[in-house]
């Protein structure tokens, strides 16, 4: 077993390899990181796709479009298409960049940083737009279900974030 001891927040992690040299019982303490993420904007008849959730320390609901982490070595617009795809199973088309945020935040108590590049694409299947509501799955399995809202169902007790994303929409002519 390599370490077990519980130390504040995710800055530790524990290595039983090293350089290529068996080291046992190493402690690394490891800066938090800044989080570069690929988010995407599905839009129809006034309303765009997020996925709700919820932050229990603040008490108050939060709204993101659909995608995720872009991986090391992995082009966002390439992140895009496959985190939709793992997320919801559906194939896109039409993708385009709309802007770049940074967004410097607290969630469920603890601090996170991103760098978010937020696209605009169109569902191959024209039959989604139909849907009140995509099933979706979370990298971590867990179930979720992604909603068609208007700008006006975003206020600071319902916030769509990341900071920034409403302005951003608005100047793309993306959100009412």
């Amino acid at each position: 077993m390599c370490c077990d001891s519980d130390l504040a927040e995710q800055k530790t992690r524990c290595y039983g390899q090293l350089a290529g040299r068996a080291l046992k019982g190493v402690l690394l303490v490891l800066e938090p990181r800044i989080r570069p993420l690929a988010l995407c904007i599905f839009h129809h008849h006034g309303k765009i796709l997020v996925n709700p959730f919820y932050d229990a320390v603040e008490k108050r609901s939060l709204f993101r479009p659909v995608g995720g982490g872009i991986e090391f070595g992995e082009r966002s617009i390439d992140a895009i298409v496959r985190e939709v795809h793992e997320e919801l199973g559906l194939s896109i088309s039409n993708v385009r960049l709309i802007g770049t945020l940074e967004s410097i935040f607290t969630y469920a108590g603890k601090r996170g940083h991103e760098i978010v590049q937020v696209y605009d694409a169109r569902f191959e299947d024209a039959a989604v737009y139909e849907r009140p509501w995509l099933d979706g799955v979370e990298s971590d399995g867990s179930p979720f279900k992604a909603t068609w809202h208007s700008a006006s169902s975003f206020t600071d007790a319902s916030a769509l974030v990341p900071e920034g994303l409403s302005e951003l929409l608005r100047k793309a002519c993306l959100l009412d």
